[in-house]
């Protein structure tokens, strides 16, 4: 899951001193392992999000032979659901609002998960802007699913939730899945899908369950982008 400063600029098509920048002024967490900067493959991916970048496929790590097709954004959307008006006033209450709607196995707690989900925002916002969120911890959330899923909720009253263009939050994103990888994929599939004009105008009307499907089953079928973003 770690990446050399090197590697993770590569993978954005950015200079190793662009990227060091953006560590240094907080943009991207890169803690020192064995006096080495390591980057998160998800937070890059949230990084690149917020910047617009197009990413290198290998930013989703070495395939598993055993692991099958990657899914469909709108299959795990499909799977995960589109809610409106869920209530809440801060992010714990949101968070938790949204945590309830998701798919969880039943062994899972959704205490557990909105407190690690809460743990993350405590190390930084995942608001990328434009009033959207994707909640998600550090490590990806790895379950034991049938299928990975994409929960989108649309919030009851907007909330500040600390984005850099300081507009308050309206959407919420949450992804659980299998595998790592399939994690990366459906992360780098959403970023794609939120910097087409017609899928964001979509969530920005905070449109129905159907319409949302059908913006990001248009864009599956339209001709086909490279792997990431």
């Amino acid at each position: 899951m770690q990446l050399t400063i090197r590697e993770a600029a590569r993978m954005v098509n950015l200079s190793e001193r662009v990227l060091h920048e953006a560590v240094r002024k907080g943009e991207l967490p890169a803690p020192e392992v064995g006096g080495q900067r390591r980057v998160n493959r998800a937070e890059l991916l949230e990084f690149a999000t917020r910047r617009n970048l197009r990413v290198s496929a290998d930013i989703l790590g070495a395939a598993d032979p055993d692991e099958g097709p990657l899914p469909a954004l709108s299959d795990a959307l499909e799977a995960g659901g589109v809610f409106h008006g869920l209530p809440g006033t801060d992010k714990p209450t949101v968070l938790r609002a949204l945590v309830d709607k998701m798919p969880l196995p039943s062994e899972i707690e959704p205490e557990f998960l909105c407190n690690i989900l809460l743990a993350r925002e405590a190390l930084g916002s995942t608001a990328l802007g434009d009033g959207i969120a994707i909640p998600h911890v550090r490590n990806p959330i790895v379950l034991r699913v049938a299928r990975p899923a994409i929960t989108l909720g649309f919030l009851q009253t907007p909330i500040e939730f600390g984005a850099l263009d300081a507009r308050p939050v309206y959407a919420l994103f949450s992804l659980i899945s299998p595998t790592t990888r399939i994690h990366l994929h459906l992360l780098a599939r959403l970023a794609y899908a939120l910097r087409d004009e017609r899928f964001k105008a979509a969530v920005a009307c905070q449109a129905r369950r159907e319409e949302i499907l059908t913006a990001a089953r248009r864009i599956e079928t339209a001709a086909q982008p490279p792997p990431g973003l």
